[in-house]
């Protein structure tokens, strides 16, 4: 455990949202897609704002379409701002991150939350803030896995049967000390999808706590008639 961060410390929260979401078959971009009456990005904005500890939200948004987002976060005025985002998902982290640290020096923790996520409830954001203010440098809400996991070779034969209860399903948001995110992106030296596994590679602990079924991914069609079917009518 790190040095415990002042509870009063500033908290930015990270949407990397400049992905085109191919697997949705959308023919705008993934966070663009309304459900339950809104875009997936407005639902994810208005979920950390409503867990009452984050401070600032930071959007990376498709550079072509920076303005089409601004117009849609309009509601949340100054606390959300957009920028364009990069060619890969961790691209636009660092420059989310980038524009977090210029405009609020004093940010002591980060969140990295996918807009695709946009049903996380507001305990778990609160979750992950709370243990990073507490000392974990890192921390990743996660579920335990239901399923047998089978591990295969190239050719899809079975090769091991991994024990289930050591295993977890990761969701986001992924909470950061400051310091620790910047430095795992400086050393970064491929696209990744994940940020917890940069901070991996750099030797430091990721700690847990508990995620929560409504904070699905959503990334097919499939998804979006569970999360239609889920959340319409719902007090979010």
């Amino acid at each position: 455990m790190n040095t415990p961060v002042a509870a009063d410390a500033r908290v930015v929260a990270l949407v990397p949202a400049a992905g085109r979401g191919v697997r949705l078959g959308a023919p705008i971009p993934k966070a663009l897609v309304p459900v339950c009456g809104a875009p997936l990005l407005v639902h994810a904005v208005r979920g950390l704002l409503a867990a009452g500890c984050v401070d600032q939200v930071v959007v990376a948004a498709p550079p072509d379409m920076v303005d089409v987002v601004v117009d849609a976060l309009s509601e949340f005025g100054p606390t959300v701002r957009v920028v364009p985002g990069g060619e890969e998902r961790s691209d636009s982290v660092r420059l989310a991150l980038d524009e977090a640290v210029a405009v609020h020096p004093d940010t002591r923790v980060v969140l990295v939350h996918d807009a695709a996520r946009c049903f996380t409830p507001p305990e778990v954001i609160r979750g992950v803030v709370d243990a990073v203010r507490a000392g974990a440098p890192a921390v990743i809400p996660v579920l335990p896995v239901a399923d047998t996991v089978k591990q295969v070779d190239s050719e899809g034969r079975v090769v091991a049967t991994p024990d289930r209860s050591r295993l977890r399903v990761v969701q986001t948001p992924q909470g950061f000390d400051v310091d620790l995110l910047r430095r795992a992106h400086d050393q970064q030296d491929a696209p990744v999808t994940d940020d917890a596994g940069l901070v991996e590679r750099l030797g430091e602990p990721v700690a847990t706590v508990a995620g929560h079924p409504h904070a699905l991914k959503i990334t097919t069609p499939f998804d979006l008639v569970v999360a239609e079917a889920l959340f319409s009518g719902a007090e979010l």
